[in-house]
């Protein structure tokens, strides 16, 4: 009989990975209790390990958010200006119409 396979979220992952590492349980009771296979556990600790980095990448990711909302108001801003500065164009046009100098 097959087993069901089990498909396990990041949280879950690291939860187990943090057992190993922090609680100190061994990987062997670690799999029993959670039916893997230890080159699963090795496979998920070193995909751990190789982005570990990407946790403290978060400041950088929030830099960039304000940086993209900055350059959204300026554009806006932008084109609200270019908005304004056709209606005094137009305006300007039909003045000099209407007194003859176009």
């Amino acid at each position: 009989m097959k087993k069901k396979r089990h498909n396990y979220t990041a949280e879950e992952k690291v939860t187990v990975l943090k057992r190993h590492l922090v609680d100190k349980i061994p990987v062997s009771d670690i799999c029993d209790q959670y039916n893997l296979q230890p080159t699963v556990f090795y496979r998920w600790q070193k995909e751990f390990f190789e982005n570990g980095a990407a946790a403290f990448n978060n400041s950088k990711s929030l830099q960039e958010k304000r940086k993209e909302q900055q350059i959204q108001a300026l554009e806006k801003k932008i084109q609200t200006k270019n908005e304004v500065l056709s209606e005094l164009m137009e305006e300007h046009v039909k003045l000099k119409k209407s007194l003859g100098e176009l």
